[in-house]
């Protein structure tokens, strides 16, 4: 099973630190913001200990390509309401490609952005054009569209509108997609019967985009439309429903990341993956 979880970059290690509390955990995979993910504040490349944290990951045989990186949340590439928002949104994306780059990592999750009331044609149109920009000269480094719940004028929460995006992008080579269960939940999917998800995923956009699962509980009734994640077991979708996803063989190839709260102030990744683990093997 490929399982890790959102962890912290943070000084004095940064991603050293971030590998480290991944094998804390008993991950083989992790997710990583290259700073805070609400500001554009961030650090010289040079000293987030980059080559230390590769050297790391190779002594205990854990591929670049499971080390994820997830764009902050300020990027919305749907907005035409506001220029600058736009802009800044377009312009921090193709600095984020250059440090997912520089940290040896393949992808980077991109929620797809919000159309802030000027329609969702609109604003599907207004990522396509982001994307087209920000991907440009980019040959490495893939863009991972998030499915999301569907909340305020939150764009991508269908799998239809996905691949719109696709579809209409210059650079749609470049492009994959990461689902989150609680998500796609929110937003009306049967994740439940998750291989008849997968057949109509694959229908629409296609399997071979799927590079990253956010594996999480909800606190939400189908199609509530309100993302709010809830540790495994403990939500409407069920530790059964997650543990059959996490070993369902048609993704095993796909990284799993959990995003699931923090309980009493402490991370509950070792606890869960342990679950997963544990549920895997028999016992």
């Amino acid at each position: 099973m490929l399982i890790g979880s959102h962890v912290s970059m943070k000084a004095p290690n940064f991603v050293l630190g971030s590998v480290q509390e991944a094998l804390s955990y008993g991950a083989n995979a992790l997710m990583i913001y290259t700073g805070a993910p609400q500001n554009t504040r961030r650090q010289e490349l040079d000293k987030l200990k980059i080559e230390q944290a590769q050297e790391l990951m190779k002594e205990h045989h854990i591929p670049l390509e499971q080390m994820i990186v997830h764009a902050p949340y300020i990027i919305n590439l749907a907005n035409t309401v506001k220029p600058e928002t736009y802009e800044l949104a377009v312009e921090f994306l193709q600095k984020e490609i250059v440090r997912v780059r520089a940290t040896g990592a393949k992808y980077v999750v991109l929620h797809p952005g919000s159309h802030v009331k000027a329609g969702e044609n609109v604003g599907l149109d207004q990522i396509v054009k982001g994307l087209d920009t920000a991907l440009e000269h980019n040959d490495d480094v893939y863009i991972a569209l998030e499915t999301m719940a569907g909340k305020g004028s939150e764009l991508g929460y269908t799998f239809e509108q996905l691949k719109y995006i696709i579809d209409h992008c210059k650079h749609a080579k470049m492009l994959r997609v990461c689902m989150d269960t609680c998500h796609m939940h929110d937003a009306g999917y049967d994740v439940a019967n998750f291989d008849a998800l997968l057949d109509h995923f694959d229908e629409v956009v296609g399997l071979d985009r799927l590079v990253c699962i956010h594996l999480n509980d909800t606190k939400n009734e189908r199609g509530a439309k309100k993302d709010r994640h809830a540790n495994l077991g403990h939500g409407k979708l069920g530790f059964q429903t997650l543990c059959e996803i996490a070993n369902n063989p048609r993704v095993e190839h796909v990284v799993k990341i959990l995003e699931t709260p923090w309980i009493d102030g402490k991370a509950p990744y070792k606890e869960e993956i342990d679950m997963l683990q544990t549920k895997t093997l028999g016992v």
